[in-house]
Formats: structure tokens, sequence, C-alpha cells
């Protein structure tokens, strides 16, 4: 849409193991933009400038940001909104970072609240009026990371063994159990602690994305989706598990999501 920009920072070096990626949409058209975004099994926080953004929540109650939220973990497809003269900015966490900033907080639930309130202080209120004196997206990066330093806790161990297992294929949790002479049940109990989510959790969500990158490129491609293939390389048992995630993730069956991808946000691209 003409007058509607976003586009992806990348993270500098030193805290990529905080961030994946920061993200930043502007509307300047004359008409509300609604995008779905796509689960990532990661939290964020939305930083609002202008009028307004709103996100639509699970249970369809529409929920407003006028300065900074924290959304997530995000399990499932929600829409935002983005009016007239409307920008966001958002900072992904990766792994455990959002535990790192703000401790031992109950993510079992998807969790859509002030940070303010998370540290009982007004220190993120603050942050947004630093942000807010300035247009240019790489002073108000900097103005981020230079903020992190002092509420980082240092990295648990458990929670860098668990972040460098190769999750996509295996589940980290019999792995990290033998090295550290624990048992599965303290690791998967660790697991949801420190980053929000099961491992099991994680793997089903890694095998529907994979799912969705081999469609993304044969539409790319122009060629034709194959959804037998799809299951055989995904690893799904039969067509109708494959529904059943689309369902989960997107509230999309697969064939409507083919309909309606261009209007997906896919926040792990």
């Amino acid at each position: 849409m003409e007058g509607y920009n976003s586009y992806r920072i990348p993270v500098p070096a030193a805290y990529e193991a905080l961030f994946s990626h920061f993200y930043f949409a502007e509307n300047k058209s004359g008409e509300t933009v609604v995008k779905t975004l796509m689960p990532s099994y990661q939290t964020m926080m939305v930083f609002c400038f202008g009028n307004p953004a709103s996100f639509l929540a699970k249970d369809k109650d529409e929920i407003t940001i006028d300065k900074c939220m924290v959304l997530g973990p995000v399990r499932h497809a929600f829409n935002y909104s983005l009016p007239p003269n409307g920008e966001i900015l958002v900072c992904n966490f990766k792994d455990d970072a959002f535990f790192r900033f703000f401790g031992d907080i109950n993510l079992a639930q998807d969790i859509a609240l002030h940070p303010d309130e998370l540290l009982n202080e007004n220190c993120f209120t603050a942050l947004w009026s630093q942000l807010n004196k300035t247009t240019n997206n790489e002073h108000r990066l900097r103005i981020i990371l230079d903020f992190c330093h002092p509420y980082l806790r240092d990295r648990h161990p458990i929670a860098a063994q668990l972040a460098d297992f190769d999750r996509e294929t295996f589940s980290p949790i019999k792995g990290v159990s033998k090295e550290n002479k624990l048992s599965e049940r303290a690791i998967q109990i660790n697991h949801k602690k420190y980053f929000g989510y099961t491992a099991k959790e994680l793997y089903r969500y890694h095998r529907f994305l994979k799912a969705i990158k081999i469609i993304q490129t044969l539409l790319s491609e122009k060629a034709q989706v194959d959804w037998f293939e799809i299951i055989d390389q995904c690893g799904y048992y039969d067509q109708s598990q494959l529904i059943r995630d689309f369902n989960h993730y997107l509230h999309l069956s697969p064939a409507k999501y083919l309909k309606f991808q261009e209007a997906i946000c896919n926040p792990r691209d």
C-alpha cells in the first residue's frame, strides 16, 4: 500500500543473544492498515508513536497500545491495526532474553502488559519519552540498547545449553538432562521457566514453520503446492495433522492460507 512502509532492522553482533531483530512500520496513508502476524514463540516489546496501534487478542478483545507494551510469547496468529500517522517499533526477544530482563515471571500464558507493571517502576515510560524525541530509528536503536545494560541478568548455564541445542530436529530435554545429571522433569520445568514454553511446543512449531517455508518457496517459484510432499518432508503423520496445525497457529485451513498468505507477516523471515 502506498504510504505504508515496514522493514526489519538487524541486531548488532554484541546483542544477538538478546534480540532476533527489530521491526519498524509506519502508516503515512489515509487508511488504517490491518496485518496478520504469524506466531513466532517470541516475546515482543512494542513501542508506539503517533496515533495508537491496536492488536486483536485471541479472545477477540482489542488491545490499544498508547506508548509501549509487552506481548507474548506469541503462540497464535493475531491481527494488528496501524492507523494513519501511526508508527510501531518492535523489539523481538530471543530465547531466554525476556527472562533475563524481567526475572521469574510466569510466561505460561500469553501476556499483554505494560512493561512498567513488570518491573514496578516507570523506566519504560521514560524510555519511550526518549525514543519519541527522535524519528531516526538508528538513534532509537542505540537508546534501547544502551538502556538494556542495567537490567540484564547473567544467563543461566542450563538456559544457555537449551538455547544452543538443535531444537528444530531434536528435543533438548534428554541431552541436557544427561549432561547435568538432572531429571528430565527438572529440565522441562527449567525450559518453561526460562523460555516461557515447553520444548515439545517449540518442536511442534518448528515443524509447522518448516511447512510454511516450503510453501513460500513454492509460491515464489510459481510452482504447484503438493500437500502430500509437504506432509512427508515435515514429518506429519497425515493430512489431518497438518490441517490441525494450520488451524492451531493461524486459525486458517491450508487452502485459505494460500489465499491470504500475502497479508500474513512472518516475523521469522
